[in-house]
């Protein structure tokens, strides 16, 4: 059963001339239409689309698609997890060292922005990208532990990371497309 999203997402294949769209309501998501096998529009962080390692994950483009029709791409998530684990290692992201510092000692969830737990309260399993180990409020990216339960796309939406997690993203995707 794939998740139901409230807000229908519709484009025609006659939209666009470069077959890319923007999301109207998260600037940083873009549909690319792929004909192969049959025409798909790939949903990605990157303005172009090169390879299918790097798409979120895919949406029937004929008829109306709505999200409860999104396809998740498999491939994604070792490349989602290992840009946040670098980037927890590198400290590029102030809400995570944030937390960390609040937290001061104990396991420290990463959450998908998409759907923020209350304060104080763990999030749903599958707003759950990952753990980590903090430390005398340091995060000890070493012990990054992927939450199997995450799902990039829910009744919330797709993947949202904060800011710094965000860029890191960007550019683990798009150094991927240079080594291929």
């Amino acid at each position: 059963m794939y998740p139901r999203i409230q807000r229908p997402v519709r484009f025609s294949t006659s939209q666009s001339a470069n077959h890319t769209q923007n999301d109207p309501s998260r600037p940083d998501l873009f549909y690319h239409l792929v004909a192969e096998p049959r025409p798909m529009w790939a949903v990605s962080f990157l303005e172009s689309y090169d390879n299918k390692e790097e798409v979120i994950g895919w949406l029937p483009a004929e008829g109306e698609p709505v999200f409860e029709d999104f396809v998740e791409n498999a491939a994604f998530l070792p490349l989602l997890h290992h840009a946040l684990k670098t980037g927890l290692a590198e400290g590029v992201d102030d809400i995570q060292r944030n937390g960390a510092i609040q937290l001061q000692n104990g396991w420290m969830h990463v959450h998908d922005e998409r759907n923020i737990p209350p304060l104080g309260r763990i999030g749903d399993p599958e707003d759950i990208i990952a753990t980590v180990l903090v430390e005398d409020g340091e995060i000890n990216a070493d012990t990054y532990q992927p939450m199997p339960a995450y799902r990039v796309c829910t009744s919330y939406g797709v993947t949202k990371l904060t800011e710094g997690l965000a860029g890191r993203l960007k550019q683990v995707l798009l150094d991927h497309r240079e080594k291929r």
